[in-house]
This record gives structure tokens, sequence and C-alpha cells, in this order.
């Protein structure tokens, strides 16, 4: 069987295409700043001696990692509300659902960075006089985050990927665009491989320059 390829009619809806990769850019970037907070929330409360905080930080990072984002999304955005009692818009239901799902992984990766620097630097930095605190901001925290800084950018590529579930509550990001084009026009080889063309054109820069930056941090060691 041959198939005729025609990305003519296809690229009329160009618009709604470059519309919805704003979308999913949008919800990447959102979703990480916020995960980010919420990681290093986390990971403190996991770090912490009271056992509380630790018990409530793993709690949240168990439910999220343990369960399928698209689920989430949905329990999020249906279920929720009723439980509130108060419609949450689709748009705030996937930010907040990216945004906790992303931070839970963040939190593991920064808590694996931190307990990765052996224990006596923290003793030595204790016996020169350096409260705890300035010993994780000056000598715990700038060795951590080098080591920590390939998991982190891999989590955040899967991010941006992550974003395509949001066009199951509605929300226009570029995999809802490209249904939309596909309903258009029926013809949803080419639409969704315009859809996955966009992606590597994103997401291939950033990987290399995430490899170029990583090499000039091992350089620097």
């Amino acid at each position: 069987m041959q198939y005729n390829w025609d990305f003519h009619s296809v690229w009329q809806y160009r618009d709604l295409f470059l519309y919805g990769l704003g979308i999913s850019v949008v919800y990447t970037f959102g979703s990480i700043f916020f995960g980010v907070i919420l990681g290093f929330v986390t990971c403190a409360a996991r770090l912490s001696r009271f056992r509380v905080f630790n018990w409530i930080g793993r709690i949240y990072q168990e439910i999220f990692r343990c369960s399928p984002l698209l689920v989430q999304l949905l329990w999020f955005y249906y279920a929720f509300p009723l439980l509130i009692g108060v419609n949450i818009d689709n748009r705030f239901a996937a930010m907040l659902t990216l945004s906790l799902y992303v931070g839970a992984f963040y939190a593991e990766i920064f808590r694996g960075g931190i307990v990765s620097i052996d224990k006596g630097q923290r003793e030595a930095a204790a016996a020169i006089g350096m409260s705890p605190f300035q010993s994780m901001r000056c000598i715990i925290l700038p060795q951590a985050l080098k080591r920590v800084l390939p998991s982190f950018i891999n989590q955040s590529v899967i991010q941006f990927k992550n974003t395509s579930l949001v066009s199951v509550i509605s929300v226009a990001d570029l995999a809802y665009m490209a249904a939309v084009v596909n309903g258009q026009t029926y013809r949803p080889l080419e639409s969704y491989t315009v859809m996955a063309v966009l992606y590597i054109v994103v997401l291939l820069p950033l990987m290399q320059a995430a490899d170029w930056f990583e090499k000039r941090l091992r350089v620097s060691d």
C-alpha cells in the first residue's frame, strides 16, 4: 500500500501548531519552576530530624511517584473539585498536577545529591565553626548541585514530553492542537508527524546544550 503524503493541507494550520507548542513550553517551564520549589521543600523535610516532616515528605513523594501522571490529571480535574466543592479550571488543574508530579521526582534527585556528599565534610565544617546552614550553603550544596545536574536535566526533558498528557483535560497544548488539525484535515500521519518533529526541534538543541554544560562542569572539577 502506497501512502500519498500531503503536508500542504496540514501546513495551513501551522499557527495552531505554534500556539500549541507555546502552551507546552509555558507549562513545562511553569511546572519546573514550581516543581523545584516543591522539590527543595520536600528534600528539606526528608532530611529533617523531625520524623513527622520526614513522613509527610515521603508520603507526598510516594503518592506522586507511584501513580501515573494521566491518572493524577484526571483526578485533580474531575474528582478533586467534588471534594472541595469548587470547580477547577482545566489550565490550573494541569499546572498543579504537573508541578506536584515533577516536584516529587526533583525532591528525590536533590536528596540523593546531598546525601552522596561525604559526612566528613560536614564534620570538618563544624570543626572550623561553621553552622549547619553555612555548611549546607557553602560546602554541601555546590557539590551536590553538580552531581544532580544530569538527573535534573533528564527529568526536565521528560517533563516537557509529559505536557502532552494535559490534552486529555482539553488544555490546548501541542498534542491537543495536533488532534484538532487531524480533525480538520483527516491527515493523522502528517498531523502527528509534525507534532513529533516540533518536539524534537525543541528538545534536541536543549539536550546538546545540556551535554556541553555538563562537560564544562566536569572540566571545572
